[in-house]
């Protein structure tokens, strides 16, 4: 179906159809919150106590790569297991509009895209990484207010560092957000 979707919607053309094909394929490729922890892809190591005959579960430290978004400090991280990569100071959403928090992934990533919602309407939106519905990590060329909450939700970058953690995650990059 959701072929037969797209490729309906690649044959209109104008501004209506582009803007359907766009909420459509992020709809269709929407993830659920997962409640893993930055962990939790590893599996526990067990380890027994001979003498005791006890068995304790460890927890083994993952390589995998996370990105923490702490909402107090409004910073983002980059994690390759307990290793910061990166630091960077953000803007995440208004108290009217914020960022939800949780854990994901994410789910898709743009070089450019579009960004439109309730008084806002923006193209170009350098390196957007989606990581929960319309949610996304991405660049901000419009303000300097970094370290402040001033976005609709998303979690805006400076454009360098918004590349930087672009070139670095993946698809399916692990994607925690508190408060």
């Amino acid at each position: 179906m959701q072929t037969w979707i797209r490729s309906s919607l690649i044959r209109c053309s104008g501004s209506f159809c582009t803007g359907m094909a766009l909420m459509l394929a992020n709809l269709l490729s929407w993830s659920p919150p997962i409640a893993a922890d930055p962990y939790a892809a590893t599996a526990n190591a067990v380890s027994v106590n001979n003498n005791s005959k006890s068995v304790s579960k460890k927890r083994q430290i993952s390589s995998s790569r996370w990105i923490e978004i702490d909402l107090s400090e409004q910073r983002v991280r980059a994690w390759q297991g307990k290793k910061l990569v990166y630091s960077f100071r953000t803007s995440t959403g208004k108290r009217a509009t914020p960022t939800p928090v949780g854990e994901y992934r994410i789910n898709s990533k743009y070089r450019t895209n579009r960004m439109r919602g309730r008084g806002y309407d923006i193209a170009n939106v350098p390196y957007a990484m989606y990581f929960y519905r319309g949610y996304a990590i991405h660049g901000a060329f419009w303000h300097n207010r970094f370290g402040t909450p001033v976005s609709h939700g998303c979690v805006n970058l400076p454009v360098k560092q918004a590349r930087q953690l672009y070139n670095w995650a993946q698809m399916g990059t692990l994607v925690v957000v508190r408060r």
